[in-house]
This record gives C-alpha cells, sequence and structure tokens, in this order.
C-alpha cells in the first residue's frame, strides 16, 4: 500500500473525529428525554436499514458476509458498551469533560494492538500519547491541581472510561476479525447485530417510551447520531482501521475536545474556561507528532 492510501486514511479519521464530536454535545442534550439504550437501539436499527440497502443495491451483500456471525456479535457489543455508557455519562459530565475521556482510548488501544496483532509502539507513538493522556487529564480536572491531587472525577467520566476501554478493544480487534469482506457490507453485519443486542438491553423500556412526546432534538439526534455519528464513522473507522497502526487511528481522538468546543460554540451553548485550553493544546501535539510518517499497513479489504 502507498502513501496515498495512508494520506486516504488520514483524511477518514479525521472526518471520524469531527462526527464524534457532535454526538457529545447533541448527546448532552437529549440525555432528559430519552434513556441511552434506547436512542441506541433506535440509531443502529436505523442506519442498519440504511447501509443494508446500500450494500444489497451495490452487490456487496454476499452470503460469505455473515459467515461466522460471532464476529459481529462481539464487535457490535464493544460499541453497544461505548454508546450507552457515553450518553449515560452525558447526564451528568460536561460533552467537553468527556470528549477528554476518549482521547484516553489510543493508549488504551495501543495495548491491545500490540496483544492482539503484535503492533509495536514506535518512541514517537508512545511520546504523543503520553502527551495526549496529560493533555485529557488537564481537561478532566479542568486544569485545578487540587482537584487531581484528590482525584475528583465525576462519576459520568469514570462510566464512560469502561466505554472508552470497549472502544479501544474494538480497533484491533475489527482488524484481527476482518476477512476481506466489503466494508459496507461488514458494517452492516455489526449493526444488525448492534440492534439486536441494543434492543435486548433496552427490553421494557423501549416499549413504554411515548415516541409522540419526545421534543424534536431527540429526532435530531436520533437522525444524527444514526446516519453521521454510526454510519459514517463506522465507515471511515474500518477504512482506516485497515491503512493504520491502532494506535494511529485511535490518535484523532485527540482532536474531538476541540471539535467539541465548537460544536458547543455553533449550538451556542456555554464552554470551558481559558483554563482547559492548554490541555486541549497539548491533544492536538500529540496528534501532530502521530502525523510524521511511519510504515503503512497493508490493505486486505
Amino acid at each position: 500500500m502507498g502513501a496515498q492510501e495512508a494520506r486516504r486514511g488520514h483524511l477518514a479519521m479525521l472526518s471520524f473525529s469531527a462526527l464524534v464530536a457532535g454526538s457529545f454535545s447533541l448527546g448532552g442534550m437529549v440525555g432528559p428525554f430519552i434513556e441511552p439504550e434506547v436512542l441506541n437501539a433506535i440509531r443502529f436499527a436505523f442506519v442498519a436499514l440504511v447501509l443494508g440497502a446500500l450494500a444489497w443495491m451495490t452487490g456487496g451483500m454476499q452470503r460469505e458476509t455473515f459467515r461466522a456471525p460471532w464476529r459481529y456479535l462481539i464487535l457490535a457489543g464493544l460499541f453497544a458498551i461505548y454508546f450507552v455508557t457515553m450518553f449515560e455519562g452525558l447526564k451528568t459530565a460536561q460533552p467537553v469533560s468527556m470528549a477528554a475521556v476518549f482521547t484516553l482510548t489510543p493508549a488504551m488501544s495501543a495495548v491491545f494492538g500490540y496483544f492482539l496483532l503484535r503492533q509495536i509502539t514506535t518512541w514517537r507513538m508512545a511520546l504523543a500519547i503520553v502527551t495526549g493522556a496529560f493533555g485529557a487529564l488537564w481537561v478532566i480536572f479542568r486544569g485545578d491541581f487540587e482537584l487531581a491531587r484528590r482525584f475528583e472525577v465525576g462519576f459520568g467520566e469514570m462510566l464512560f472510561l469502561g466505554g472508552c476501554a470497549a472502544h479501544a478493544l474494538y480497533t484491533p480487534l475489527l482488524r484481527k476479525l476482518s476477512r476481506g469482506e466489503p466494508a459496507m457490507a461488514f458494517v452492516t453485519g455489526i449493526l444488525i447485530a448492534g440492534a439486536l443486542i441494543l434492543s435486548i438491553w433496552a427490553g421494557r423500556d423501549l416499549l413504554a417510551t411515548d415516541w409522540a412526546a419526545l421534543p424534536a432534538i431527540v429526532w435530531i439526534t436520533i437522525a444524527y447520531t444514526a446516519l453521521a455519528a454510526t454510519g459514517l464513522t463506522f465507515l471511515a473507522l474500518r477504512y482506516a482501521t485497515l491503512r493504520l497502526p491502532s494506535a494511529k487511528v485511535m490518535a484523532y481522538t485527540y482532536l474531538v475536545p476541540s471539535w467539541v468546543i465548537l460544536w458547543e460554540l455553533a449550538l451556542g451553548r456555554s464552554v470551558p474556561t481559558a483554563m482547559v485550553l492548554p490541555g486541549v493544546g497539548l491533544t492536538v501535539f500529540a496528534l501532530i507528532l502521530l502525523l510524521k510518517d511511519e510504515e503503512p499497513q497493508p490493505v486486505s479489504a
């Protein structure tokens, strides 16, 4: 694979980070109106129908796509944990703080990538991961060293940390379990499995929800998270995972806090104080370190 394919992988992850950031801002607005597992069950089912139809029309949906369906259940289960903990955490935590927690995933992804794929983290990647993690912690503690000393982290952030671990495991595991299926069909399989898992998880809440009484922002969030923050990001993540090391793929999460601040400004919501800006700056610097040319990854699909 040439440098051009690697650049496309980077572009895919740049789009990924911007789209993911929108989920934090919108998710923080819908918490009082709908349960996280219900929202995510609907979004998974919706985008599965859309991408499944597109895959079928383009001839990508073959019988071979659904061989070893246990792969889809594992991958979907990890993403279900990630999404539910994100929306649950946003009930009590600020979007920028949650986005900062998300930037801790590259470090976890590097560990999982080593054990699952034997991907070696270079000194530059290790420095970037440490720098990004420090920047994330700065944002989480709002630049207050006293809070850091007492390790006062909110429940929402701690809950989401577990979801981020699931997300970090998803990245190298996706590469390991992929068998060359067309991207859209493979993602559809994950989404169908995810919709099934989340529908069972939501249970009675899914049936008890008064859909007619939901405000417009809930439907806007469902549409955005389904089409942009699920469908497009799944495709972008799979595309980049086959072209870049796992740690470098997840390094684009360092941009998410910056994107969230822009989203918050665009939506007319409150933004963090200037004390968190050095932390955001460190996460951006960490990404720059990881944009140096390294050995590209072979593409299997």
